[in-house]
């Protein structure tokens, strides 16, 4: 592991606990040249399938991108970053559990917003807003009335 303060790569690790999904552990680590202590978190690399974008394109799925994502629907809202991060674990465990090489990028958005709208309602109207790419105050309207009714 490579020190972020001098760029060394001995360190000694002085702490491990697992976190809560029990899929993560984190490490608190010392490094041999500077004395910097810092913190890794360790995960085990499942092979994820595809994506299939809305375009036809197929890419690797990307947990940033999906961090990224439930980051901007929950911005300034008072969600904890390890909600997200549980979100993202819960969505890529089902992503794993269907067995397929292949996922469409839609099935994703659903899985999204299903959980967003347990979550907290601005965040799923935000994220709403853009994955359905509402063009009008009319659409939002309508999105909040459902939201309302369900």
């Amino acid at each position: 592991m490579r020190c972020p303060r001098c760029e060394h790569l001995g360190s000694r690790v002085l702490d491990s606990r697992p976190l809560q999904n029990s899929k993560t552990i984190r490490r608190r680590r010392e490094c041999e040249s500077c004395g910097d202590r810092f913190t890794t978190y360790e995960r085990v690399e499942e092979r994820l399938p595809f994506v299939i974008k809305a375009d036809g394109r197929r890419e690797q799925f990307d947990r940033l991108k999906l961090v990224q994502g439930l980051q901007r629907a929950c911005a300034k809202l008072p969600i904890p970053r390890l909600r997200l991060e549980e979100i993202c674990d819960d969505i890529e465990a089902a992503i794993s559990d269907l067995g397929v090489e292949e996922v469409t990028s839609r099935q994703i958005g659903e899985s999204v917003m299903d959980r967003l709208r347990r979550l907290h309602p601005v965040a799923y109207v935000r994220f709403a807003s853009v994955y359905r790419r509402f063009e009008d105050a009319g659409q939002f309207r309508e999105e909040l009335e459902k939201l309302g009714r369900g």
